[in-house]
């Protein structure tokens, strides 16, 4: 079968240049997938940081690297909470937690189970329901509806960091399920560990590591189920995975073809009739039943109408078998009989079209760019996308997922913060020492994830030291500016504007100044990308940012983003008096307008970078006496107010804007900039405050 014309290779050759030049090559699969694993690393160290017994797993094309831009794949999140043991053997019962029996019968679909569940106390089943999320059966087993799924609010606070930036304007969408973990192999995929293929595929490592990851209980119901609300899909999400990660570049390219195809010719129009994870499916089988040595670029046309045979074949018998757990016919009830001829109708075609049906694929101008490659059209014949072009796009792509882990980043912080909100320093030092045992014991990702994250956090202890030493004798405490010190580089300017505004809180004006110049040196040496995550508004980015984004590593977001500036109620000692007006924004009435799962932050005092260093400027100059270094300032922070796009919290910074026209003694342009404040937010806004203080100090004649 695979002695074929030399067409044949060379349509191959081409076709897997055309995959290259659209991005589908070892370098950006690579950092697709590092950035989704750095990604999914930071939310784990965070839910730990913060005591949340979840992880967050980051799966799908995106985190495979199995995509193209015209592909728009979303991705998928595992949220997996281990404060429950699901167990398929009495043994594996775990004393004071929830456990839940897997039950597998005639009244479960294949390859999904119902789960019993059973006393926390002695390892019986349980006889009390416990709440609405629970149903007795007609054996009288207390069942876990798959319907608790709905409890999750995407970005709430209960489930941590995980629902950051979903529907952000240039992330990807995000896909939530929630799932409870096994830590034994599923029984019904234990004939996987022992099947052998002709190509020898998967390895015994792979098959031992997967072993290694158990399964996972997904509250997803089977289309055919009888108790469709009662089924729990078992999943084997971490052992594909590691599949997917051990396919090579021809592989890859042979599934991301299927999707293109998917797309273009089996799914019109948005429907799912054929789901991407079943041509996965397709192709894991096709590997395994295949030598390893066909799958080479030379080879890729071949390889694809392979798959298509098989995926044919599938369609034809109404039977696609999960590749681990054989039992799970993942095309049960999936079409009717009329969209099974069609579906088998186009397939044919494809297959008998030799290759010609790919010359009229449109996602990412794929078959124009193989019909030059061919030499069908002149390379003029046809207005795509330039090399170069693409090479830009991708880098734009890289943008996003720079964005991404930066964004993330902001977000795994604000989560931290209000974990830390009104604790006791040793609470603090002790979350400080879970953080220190990543970079201790963790793997790469972790001491990568590590190095961005840790900095932030370092800021907030030496912050939450220095304010307390400030408290009492009004120095700010050596163990405090080590912390302080360490954290300086987590971005351009967040982490310095704290230590700048200790200094000040304590009168060493001049070293607040040194910090300040460097710190607005720095922000004009860059193409800069402010973060904040509070509003999750849209962020406008220049085109040279993304260029110089595009080029570099996670490590850039040190030197070309600046994070907005948090303080806590335990840092208020080094907060400027006019900055702790924020901390107490909000009346008991503007309580109830606020959002519990986005809004928290309103408890701290938080203002963008570049308002906080010319404010900062310009108290700092007013203490030396230096007014035209004081006036220039107030000129930078009024422009900056007005001008740029990027900020988040400009009622802050017309806030503070406000008091700083009030030491000019300027009372009513002060009121103009708490009117603008309000009209940006009417409440939960500090410039009521403002605004009453404002007219008693009139009045007062003062």
């Amino acid at each position: 079968m695979f002695q074929e014309p030399d067409y044949r290779e060379n349509l191959s050759l081409m076709l897997s240049q055309v995959l290259d030049d659209i991005g589908v090559n070892e370098s950006i699969v690579i950092r697709r997938r590092r950035m989704n694993m750095l990604t999914e690393t930071m939310n784990y160290i965070t839910n730990r940081l913060i005591n949340q017994n979840l992880t967050v797993y980051y799966l799908g094309s995106q985190s495979e690297g199995t995509t193209t831009i015209g592909l728009h794949s979303d991705s998928d999140i595992l949220i997996c909470d281990y404060g429950y043991n699901i167990i398929q053997d009495w043994s594996e019962w775990e004393h004071c937690k929830t456990n839940y029996l897997m039950i597998q019968d005639e009244n479960t679909t294949p390859g999904y189970c119902f789960l019993q569940l059973l006393r926390h106390d002695e390892p019986f089943p349980a006889t009390v329901i416990p709440d609405r999320h629970h149903i007795t059966d007609r054996s009288g087993r207390i069942l876990l509806k798959n319907t608790k799924s709905n409890g999750i609010i995407p970005g709430s606070v209960d489930h941590g960091p995980s629902n950051a930036i979903q529907g952000q304007p240039g992330i990807v969408d995000k896909d939530h399920v929630l799932a409870y973990p096994c830590k034994s192999w599923p029984q019904s995929a234990s004939c996987w560990l022992e099947r052998q293929g002709i190509g020898r595929w998967p390895t015994q490592d792979m098959r031992r590591y997967a072993a290694s990851t158990g399964c996972f209980v997904v509250a997803t119901g089977s289309k055919v189920g009888v108790y469709p609300e009662l089924e729990w899909r078992i999943s084997t999400s971490l052992a594909e995975r590691c599949l997917m990660s051990n396919l090579n570049i021809t592989q890859i390219r042979c599934y991301v073809l299927l999707k293109i195809i998917l797309k273009s010719f089996l799914n019109p129009q948005a429907e799912i009739n054929i789901s991407s994870f079943m041509c996965k499916t397709v192709l894991l089988h096709c590997i395994e039943n295949t030598e390893q040595s066909i799958w080479k670029n030379n080879n890729l046309f071949t390889c694809l109408t392979y798959c298509l045979l098989e995926l044919h074949a599938c369609v034809q018998n109404d039977c696609c078998s999960h590749f681990i757990v054989q039992e799970n016919n993942l095309m049960a009830g999936q079409f009717t009989a009329e969209k099974k001829h069609d579906l088998l109708k186009y397939i044919t075609e494809l297959i008998q079209s030799d290759g010609n049906g790919l010359l009229i694929i449109d996602i990412d101008d794929l078959g124009q760019r193989l019909q030059v490659k061919l030499n069908m059209v002149p390379h003029g014949g046809y207005n795509f996308q330039s090399l170069l072009e693409i090479h830009k796009n991708l880098m734009i792509q890289t943008y996003v997922n720079i964005a991404n882990i930066a964004g993330q980043t902001g977000e795994c912080h604000k989560f931290v913060l209000y974990y830390l909100h009104n604790k006791s320093i040793m609470t603090i030092k002790q979350s400080v020492s879970k953080l220190m045992t990543f970079r201790d014991n963790g793997n790469r990702f972790q001491h990568a994830a590590f190095k961005i994250l840790a900095p932030f956090i370092f800021t907030t202890y030496g912050s939450v030291l220095a304010s307390s030493s400030i408290g009492e004798n009004n120095q700010v405490s050596p163990e405090a500016l080590v912390w302080l010190s360490a954290g300086l580089n987590s971005d351009i300017s967040s982490s310095r504007l704290k230590l700048a505004s200790v200094f000040y809180s304590t009168g060493n004006m001049e070293k607040a100044e040194l910090i300040l110049i460097h710190t607005e040196q720095q922000y004009y040496s860059y193409p800069l990308l402010p973060i904040c995550n509070c509003l999750h508004k849209q962020i406008h980015v220049t085109a040279e940012f993304m260029w110089v984004c595009g080029e570099q590593s996670e490590d850039c977001i040190k030197h070309i983003t600046a994070f907005c500036v948090r303080f806590m109620h335990q840092e208020i000692n080094c907060v400027p008096r006019e900055l702790q007006y924020e901390m107490f924004r909000s009346t008991q009435d503007d309580m109830i307008h606020r959002d519990k799962y986005r809004d928290y932050w309103m408890n701290w005092a938080v203002v963008d970078s570049l308002p906080f260093l010319f404010f900062l400027q310009y108290k700092i100059y007013s203490h030396l006496q230096k007014h035209q270094d004081q006036q220039q300032a107030l000129s930078k922070l009024i422009r900056i107010i007005v001008t740029d796009k990027n900020l988040e919290h400009r009622e802050t910074a017309f806030n503070i804007l406000g008091q700083c026209m009030e030491q000019e003694n300027t009372h009513q342009q002060a009121l103009n900039c708490y009117l603008l404040s309000l009209q940006l937010r009417a409440r939960n806004n500090a410039a009521k405050f403002h605004i009453c203080k404002l007219f008693s100090r009139i009045l007062a004649g003062r």
